[in-house]
């Protein structure tokens, strides 16, 4: 028997790296007041860092959705491979064209991510695993996180682009 309702814990669980930023912050202001120029300079240090710990952890955060599609993303070695129980494949993170979101027969959100070889893997928003996915994303050339955010509202029944490899970056074909 647990002490904490379901939620409860539930919602702590999601924002503990949030909630770990913070405390860590909270320390680096209380250092910082500990008196003289050394612990001012090392809990500063400490917050500030914490901070943009938090800030990253927030926007994780958010893209954390409750599962509730089929399947699970796996994530090695540069590789992004979704495992459905209708769909799947793989696509390799270096070989990325375009990232898009769309919505698939009108209800379930799911990415659409184009590989320079004209291969494409739909991968639902809501499946497990898929909140990895952020980090991998932001990492990419030009991305932007408030784009990558924005795939997490609306049900827009069009596809919107989230990031598109630059011209110049992608493999062209030898003539």
């Amino acid at each position: 028997m647990s002490l904490v309702r379901p939620e409860i814990a539930a919602a702590l669980s999601r924002g503990r790296e949030v909630i770990t930023g913070m405390a860590v912050a909270l320390f680096g202001l209380w250092l910082a007041t500990r008196g003289g120029a050394v612990f001012l300079m090392l809990g500063a240090a400490v917050g500030l860092a914490a901070l943009g710990l938090t800030l990253i952890a927030w926007r994780r955060m958010r893209f954390r959705l409750e599962i509730d599609a089929p399947g699970v993303v796996e994530i090695d070695e540069g590789r992004i491979s979704y495992l459905g129980p209708i769909m799947g494949g793989s696509v390799n993170l270096s070989e990325l064209t375009e990232i898009e979101v769309l919505l698939v027969a009108g209800r379930r959100r799911c990415w659409r991510i184009s590989q320079s070889d004209g291969q494409a893997l739909l991968v639902p928003l809501a499946a497990a695993g898929a909140d990895r996915l952020y980090d991998l994303f932001a990492a990419l050339p030009g991305a932007d996180a408030r784009m990558l955010l924005s795939a997490l509202q609306g049900n827009d029944a069009r596809a919107r682009t989230i990031w598109r490899r630059p011209l110049a970056a992608r493999q062209l074909p030898e003539l």
